[in-house]
Formats: C-alpha cells, structure tokens, sequence
C-alpha cells in the first residue's frame, strides 16, 4: 500500500492528519503543495477542490481529514 500525503505548512489538519498516520504506524510520503503549481492542479483535477490535506492511498483520493474513512482504507 503507497500513502502520500499532500499538505501545506500552516495547515492545522494537515498536522492533525500526520500525527493520527504516525499514531497507528502507518508509513507515509509527505509532499508539501505549496512549493509546486503543478501538483496544486493535480490535487485538484483529483479532488475537485483546492485545499489540503489531501491523501492517495493507492488509487484512492480523499479530500480532508476523514478519519472513519482513512480506517477503513488504512485497515487500522
């Protein structure tokens, strides 16, 4: 299973997002998405919006901080 995790620096749920991944031992990339445009208009050919955090878990793509659906996802 790949996880990537798209944030921002002064994103708070980003923080929160990264610390429930490494609270259930979870291996994840961080890409940060302010650094580049191009990975800002793929987040949101994605998800369809413009925010962060953002989560690929495989092939599938969640906008936010969803916490029912990461478990379910993640398996943890």
């Amino acid at each position: 299973m790949t996880v990537k995790v798209y944030t921002t620096p002064i994103c708070p749920y980003c923080a929160t997002l990264k610390k429930f991944l490494k609270d259930n031992n979870v291996e994840f990339e961080e890409i940060d998405a302010s650094l580049d445009e191009g990975i800002q208009n793929m987040l949101i050919e994605k998800t369809g919006k413009m925010s962060v955090p953002v989560i690929a878990i495989d092939d599938e793509w969640i906008q936010g901080f969803n916490r029912d659906k990461l478990t379910e996802l993640l398996k943890i």
